[in-house]
């Protein structure tokens, strides 16, 4: 289980207990969700860094591709986690 296994277990248990509480094999589950995950942060903080600029230096490739991973993570995991106040499913 990845960090972002871990990280939406945990936002579950406590937004959605209702909903984690019918999930059959949790573990399972929230492995494969949190690889899910990761490769759209992964592709999506490919994008956003784009290529490399000429003359680029390694403070500013690294801190390109730091910022794009950061965009990544936070827009992945805001449309990936249910938000407790707009989920309408019936299993809440």
């Amino acid at each position: 289980m990845n960090q972002y296994a871990a990280q939406a277990m945990s936002h579950w248990r406590s937004h959605l207990p209702n909903r984690y509480r019918q999930i059959e094999d949790p573990d399972e589950f929230f492995t494969e969700l949190g690889e899910q995950i990761a490769q759209q942060i992964e592709d999506l903080s490919r994008t956003l860094a784009g290529p490399d600029p000429e003359q680029e230096t390694y403070l500013s490739k690294v801190g390109r591709l730091n910022n794009a991973r950061l965009s990544a993570e936070g827009q992945v995991l805001r449309e990936m986690l249910p938000d407790p106040a707009t989920d309408l499913s019936p299993t809440r």
